[in-house]
């Protein structure tokens, strides 16, 4: 018998899925408790590897394992910022070592073929994150099973405005490419994607399924201080930006041409036409930072949220959102197909 849910799709049926969602694996907010609360719920929950803290990880991993269901660990597994692991990988082989296999490794922001041979050899599934076309043979000839498209709306980093695109047109034409050049290939998108309506464009534009940041980090399981989350729910789009100032500030060397994105507050437009002098004598500001982050300050400290911000309106729990999210895009994709 055929299938015929909207919500199944390839993705749900090469990873066992109950909807086409994944967490983003957000450095230092997507933990365990909440990679483990969408793994319950039916989706893939990745933990945010990020700059490869091989101690957190560690305790993330754990918890994860410990807050699931022996029926839903086989839907957990980890990323990590791709540049990063070429100053040290010694958390992707502590991963890719576990007795618990994770469900998926995702690879963002950089060349994945250095990494991809010993993640292959472990028989686990590679998602690589691009953001621009010319980025998916370099991801295909690494042996992505799954591609991420993620447009310049998202939140944290991403390319710069000069290089992004736009998730409207970005996710069609990675479909059309794919359909084409590696049509075994899954599809993600990712950016902006916030609700039901996002995730029901996202498979009618062609995707399998969506990646979800920005809206999974205003959840109570997320790692950082609800005090963050809620400036999050008081933002519009509009609020949002994207540079280099809180890289700079936190002493974080992105490579060109990636930057951050996050809601827009005074210490940003203090710097923001000051790049030259903040690069080059910034430890004042990054001290104004430090201390703004320890006083959850959020005049000075970021909110890593992107331009879906604005149809964020309360902070549930990871399940309730997950449900609210799937029964929406079910309902829309339902009617149009009647």
């Amino acid at each position: 018998m055929i299938n015929r849910d909207p919500m199944h799709s390839r993705f749900t049926q090469r990873f066992l899925l109950e909807a086409p969602i994944a967490l983003a694996p957000m450095a230092g907010a997507s933990g365990g408790a909440l990679a483990a609360a969408c793994a319950q719920a039916g989706t893939l929950g990745l933990i945010g590897g990020g700059y490869g803290d091989l101690s957190w990880l560690k305790v993330e991993h754990a918890r994860a394992f410990e807050l699931c269901d022996d029926d839903a660990t086989h839907r957990l597994g980890v990323g990590f910022i791709t540049w990063r692991l070429n100053a040290d990988a010694s958390a992707l082989d502590w991963v890719l070592t576990q007795p618990q296999q994770p469900a998926a490794i995702m690879l963002s922001f950089g060349d994945p073929r250095p990494f991809a041979q010993r993640i292959h050899e472990c028989g686990i599934p590679l998602i690589c994150q691009i953001q621009r076309i010319d980025q998916l043979p370099i991801a295909l000839e690494a042996g992505a099973q799954v591609i991420v498209a993620q447009g310049g709306e998202a939140g944290g980093h991403g390319m710069s405005n000069a290089f992004s695109r736009g998730s409207f047109t970005l996710i069609p034409e990675v479909a059309d490419w794919l359909a084409v050049n590696a049509p075994e290939a899954l599809l993600l998108a990712a950016g902006g994607i916030a609700d039901g309506r996002g995730l029901a464009a996202a498979r009618l534009l062609g995707a399998d399924g969506v990646l979800v940041g920005s809206r999974l980090w205003v959840t109570q399981e997320c790692l950082v201080p609800t005090s963050a989350k809620a400036q999050s729910v008081a933002a519009n789009g509009d609020q949002t930006v994207r540079s280099s100032v809180f890289d700079i500030l936190r002493g974080l060397e992105w490579p060109f041409p990636y930057d951050f994105r996050a809601l827009r507050n005074e210490i940003h437009r203090q710097w923001e036409q000051q790049l030259t002098e903040l690069n080059h004598y910034p430890d004042n500001a990054r001290n104004d930072y430090t201390e703004g982050v320890a006083q959850e300050d959020y005049t000075r400290a970021h909110v890593t949220v992107g331009e879906a911000t604005g149809l964020i309106q309360d902070i549930p729990r990871a399940s309730e959102l997950l449900q609210r999210m799937v029964t929406q895009a079910r309902e829309l994709m339902q009617h149009k197909g009647s």
